[in-house]
């Protein structure tokens, strides 16, 4: 009986990982459109650990990614933790609450 609980569990985990994909190139908020139009340049956050991240924020939405150099490793160290550098709107016609 013990085996039978434990497989129904493994089969409940690997069926909960399937599901439809979804587009994670389009921004599908209020102002829908390809993430491609957000024209302005980013900014660079940085956290923590000193780490970089391209982040840009579309009024409601924000968004973000890894800076990496060109062997794909992080690039760290260089600037100021906790700090945001450059522009950090896209100029959306949505305010941004915050």
């Amino acid at each position: 009986m013990k085996s039978i609980s434990i497989l129904a569990l493994v089969a409940a985990t690997a069926l909960a990982g399937c599901g439809t994909k979804v587009d994670q190139t389009v921004d599908r908020g209020i102002d829908a459109k390809s993430l491609e139009n957000l024209t302005r340049t980013p900014g660079i956050w940085v956290d923590g650990d000193g780490c970089e991240h391209w982040a840009i924020d579309d009024g409601i939405e924000g968004y973000q990614m890894n800076r990496l150099d060109r062997y794909g490793k992080p690039v760290c160290g260089l600037l100021e933790p906790f700090t945001l550098y450059g522009p950090d709107g896209a100029g959306s016609p949505i305010a941004d609450p915050i």
